[in-house]
């Protein structure tokens, strides 16, 4: 079921410079970012700590990725002393089940456990942790997030695609690109996709005007396809059926878009953009200095997305940033990426690593008046 409103909630507050951070690309198309407003009003969990050594946390999981970022404030926005990342495929077999699988939920405790250890080390003082797709569909979510805090202490908060769609935005729209005209933003995640039109004019708070939040994302999108690997017309059926599958998942925002409007900009976040922005730059490994505020030219992504969807999946695993964890869900990603760009026809498309942690963070200092 495709959820969507308009408009979210608005935030307030001082604004976040976040170090200055600026988008680039090639000659002539670098962009200075703008500021990020943090959220005033959220939810978070104080642990401990004196108020001048604070230090911060935001965990987000996901149905394919668990991950965690640790910040203290400082003069200009806030400055990151921890992180992790672990695929733990949380939303594995779910759309056939209902359920999260003793496996998954095996992963993703091992996963939280060192988050845990983190913070404890870390001596963090405020942390929010939420969780998204997979827990909002599975039918023993409530009983997953129980068990996750008996093991391992961190209550996890399943929070709604909208709240879902506005920390996105917060944590990462300091990367559009400058201009007047109408943006998109967009979140590709392991079980659902946010696409967030705003209208960011300036320097000051995005007004997001409308919303949609689909229910396919790498992992979900993947598992609705089985078809052979090994055969180039069933890979290029299969991948036509993916992009009808989620055009038609966006087709109420999509007719609610503003048509021939000028200078449109369009920035994602996801694993899926970072990675084919690694491709775009032929890294040999992934980098997010070189990734984080990147602006690519979306025929170049379109042109990667075909390669790869018509590829076999062990020639993927075999490509640099991609690896064998990405490898089978990068050309869901692809499908996704396409149809987005089929409704939001930008010559350009901003690279966010970054996102709900951030925007989490925001909203922790913030309420804690940490933020300048």
């Amino acid at each position: 079921m495709v959820q969507h409103s308009r408009p979210l909630p608005q935030s307030s507050g001082p604004a976040d410079r976040y170090a200055g951070k600026r988008a680039h690309s090639g000659p002539g198309n670098g962009s200075k970012a703008a500021a990020i407003p943090p959220p005033s009003k959220q939810r978070g969990f104080a642990l401990h700590g004196a108020r001048e050594r604070r230090s911060y946390a935001a965990i987000d999981l996901g149905t394919n990725n668990c991950r965690l970022l640790i910040a203290k404030p400082s003069a200009d926005g806030f400055i990151v002393v921890d992180a992790f990342s672990r695929i733990v495929r949380l939303g594995e077999g779910l759309a056939s089940t209902g359920r999260i699988s003793d496996a998954a939920i095996d992963r993703a405790i091992a996963a939280l456990s060192v988050c845990a250890d983190k913070l404890r080390r870390r001596h963090v003082t405020l942390a929010r942790s939420v969780a998204t797709e997979a827990c909002r569909r599975a039918s023993n979510g409530a009983e997953f997030i129980q068990r996750v805090y008996r093991e391992t202490g961190i209550a996890l908060d399943i929070i709604s695609a909208q709240e879902e769609a506005r920390l996105a935005v917060l944590g990462c729209h300091v990367l559009l690109e400058p201009g007047d005209g109408p943006a998109l933003i967009f979140d590709i995640g392991g079980g659902s996709t946010e696409l967030v039109l705003v209208d960011a004019r300036g320097d000051g708070t995005p007004h997001i005007v409308d919303w949609v939040s689909a229910p396919w994302g790498v992992v979900s999108l993947t598992e609705s396809e089985a078809f052979d690997h090994d055969d180039p017309a069933e890979r290029l059926a299969a991948y036509g059926r993916m992009r009808a599958r989620v055009a038609d998942a966006f087709s109420p925002l999509a007719r609610r878009l503003p048509r021939d409007a000028e200078a449109i900009r369009l920035l994602g976040t996801s694993g899926t953009v970072t990675t084919l922005a690694s491709l775009h730059l032929n890294l040999p490994r992934y980098d997010r200095q070189a990734i984080d505020g990147l602006i690519v030219p979306c025929e170049s992504m379109r042109a990667i997305s075909d390669r790869l969807s018509g590829m076999a999946l062990a020639e993927r695993q075999q490509l640099p940033c991609i690896g064998t964890e990405r490898a089978d869900l990068v050309v869901a990603g692809c499908a996704i990426l396409e149809s987005i760009l089929d409704i939001w026809p930008a010559e350009r498309l901003g690279v966010a690593d970054r996102g709900i942690r951030e925007g989490i963070l925001r909203g922790l200092m913030d309420r804690d008046g940490r933020m300048m």
